[in-house]
């Protein structure tokens, strides 16, 4: 691989949406150019008795196709009706792949039969559904993508497993690398509306499946909770096996698993994203010979639209997404082998 693995973005903003809140907020707009996408859900029975959903692209090649696989793992509080994951399903029904979102247990309009919920390494149940499309015997390419938290438990599920996993290639979008970085970013300032609504949508989650009599954390604490720190060590850590906030982000954060990932694996992060500083950016020794780093001046967490106009904008992600990966399937010969250990 090119030695350099720190590289320049070739991604410029519209010259109508520079500011990096605007490139964040713009793709949930309902005129944001988002495509309806029919989708197929499937239940995932999980090893330890939980369960979760597949949303299968119903467009595209069929299964016994050996057409490219690829797997999307989604944001905090995100589903397959996220903007970001419908833009990528049809970009890679257009490509000739099949394409899937593997929900995180309780998220969309899926309800998990465990006390608990998901979180940013929990790396089982990817590791577990890539496993299954294998022994399946699905033997065509397979490679994935990961946004935001999504990105942090694909990077920590591909550092675990070095070269024992079926994937080709992978990509991660907006990945708090360091989460405790990104919940120092979301108290600052602009960046606080994003945490006042993305908690107030996780409370609203968890008032949905405890309550104080069944909580197996402080009820009281949690739904007293204001930021990403104060709900992550009253609910996230406890409910997950964690003393608290701060094992879960030191144990959790991708950026302590990017040297041991073996497969290619691109991570595009803009420098001006709300939800993460520049010093969450590892420095280049940090990285295996398998991970570049893409940064972009501009864009936002998860926004990239680079042109257009306001009711018809251009994204850049879908389409540079889709070239990587096709670049890791065509100088891949992994397809179909076992994979080592299992």
């Amino acid at each position: 691989m090119d030695e350099n693995r720190i590289l320049s973005s070739q991604f410029r903003p519209a010259w109508w949406l520079t500011n990096r809140h605007a490139q964040t907020l713009y793709p949930a707009f309902p005129w944001s150019g988002s495509p309806k996408i029919r989708l197929r859900s499937e239940n995932l029975e999980l090893p330890d008795g939980d369960v979760t959903v597949v949303d299968w692209m119903d467009a595209g090649p069929d299964p016994d196709s050996g057409a490219p696989i690829l797997v999307i793992l989604h944001g905090l509080e995100g589903s397959a009706d996220s903007p970001y994951a419908r833009m990528l399903l049809k970009a890679a029904a257009e490509h000739g792949w099949r394409a899937a979102v593997l929900h995180f247990r309780d998220c969309g309009d899926y309800r998990n039969r465990l006390p608990r919920r998901y979180h940013a390494g929990e790396t089982n149940d990817i590791r577990y559904f890539l496993e299954s499309l294998r022994t399946e015997g699905h033997e065509g390419p397979m490679v994935a993508v990961g946004f935001s938290l999504g990105g942090n438990v694909l990077l920590k599920y591909l550092g675990e497993n070095g070269v024992s996993t079926p994937l080709d290639g992978a990509t991660a979008v907006c990945t708090p690398l360091n989460l405790h970085d990104s919940a120092k970013a979301l108290s600052i300032g602009f960046s606080k509306i994003y945490q006042y609504h993305l908690i107030k949508r996780m409370k609203k989650a968890v008032r949905r499946k405890f309550d104080q009599y069944t909580a197996a954390f402080d009820w009281h604490r949690a739904m007293a909770a204001k930021t990403f720190a104060e709900f992550d060590d009253a609910i996230t850590a406890p409910l997950h096996g964690f003393s608290g906030k701060d094992e879960y982000y030191d144990r959790c954060s991708s950026s302590g698993f990017l040297a041991d990932i073996r497969i290619p694996t691109l991570i595009i992060n803009s420098q001006d994203d709300p939800f993460m500083t520049a010093d969450a950016i590892p420095a280049a020794d940090k990285l295996s010979d398998s991970v570049q780093i893409e940064l972009s001046s501009h864009g936002g967490h998860v926004g990239f639209i680079s042109g257009g106009i306001p009711w018809r904008p251009d994204y850049y992600l879908p389409g540079r997404i889709i070239e990587y990966l096709d670049s890791c399937i065509s100088g891949s010969n992994r397809h179909g082998r076992p994979l080592p250990g299992m």
